[in-house]
């Protein structure tokens, strides 16, 4: 796991509570670490919000992107894992489920 994301994993935390998330996984190359590049790299996370009546979903889900990128300083992918779950493209969800590592949850 990227060391961002290792060394913020409180904060991250207490966006997820913020936002309602049951659980969030980072995945791509933040998670191999290995092809991470620090100057053009983003962040891939796969999120599973909790419904909740004082948040909207659209709510919940922009206002957690934001709030990543701004904690993060850089681009930010936010996926629903029920819809990668559904994805039609096997190879893709495999591999992306597969690797997924969890920052909260």
């Amino acid at each position: 796991m990227q060391p961002d994301i290792a060394e913020k994993r409180d904060a991250l935390a207490a966006l997820c509570r913020r936002y309602g998330v049951k659980r969030l996984e980072v995945f791509g190359s933040a998670a191999r670490e290995a092809d991470f590049n620090p100057s053009k790299s983003d962040f891939d996370f796969l999120v599973e919000f909790e419904r909740r009546g004082d948040l909207p979903p659209r709510e919940q889900f922009l206002g957690l992107a934001e709030a990543l990128e701004n904690l993060l300083g850089r681009p930010v992918d936010l996926v629903e894992r029920k819809a990668m779950e559904a994805s039609r493209n096997y190879i893709r969800r495999r591999a992306i489920l597969r690797y997924a590592e969890t920052v909260y949850g």
